[in-house]
């Protein structure tokens, strides 16, 4: 599965100099990953978040957010984005965020 190359150019510049991230391909797309824990990636055209079991009711209660559910089955910690709750800067910022605070959270691999 391809993923959208414009949202991965969006992703870079808005955390170049914010997040030291590495990028590695998974899940059919592409993720960026803090410290080796993945913190958010692209599948298709959506944003794929982590957000961590605690901050998962939230994340699905922000507009354009669902469950991730890759395999078929719901990934608990993990959320969708839909294309049209990114065209904002502001909006892309504050998923990026979660998502790099969660990871940042976590011991380092």
């Amino acid at each position: 599965m391809a993923y959208d190359e414009g949202l991965a150019e969006r992703i870079r510049e808005r955390t170049t100099g914010r997040y030291p991230l590495a990028e590695r391909k998974m899940f059919g797309g592409l993720c960026f990953l803090l410290d080796g824990n993945m913190a958010f990636g692209i599948v298709g055209s959506e944003l794929m978040v982590r957000v961590g079991k605690d901050g998962y009711d939230d994340a699905l209660a922000q507009p354009h957010a669902r469950e991730m559910d890759f395999t078929g089955r719901v990934s608990k910690g993990m959320v969708y984005v839909a294309e049209d709750g990114l065209g904002e800067d502001e909006d892309l910022d504050a998923w990026l965020d979660r998502g790099a605070a969660f990871a940042g959270s976590l011991p380092p691999k």
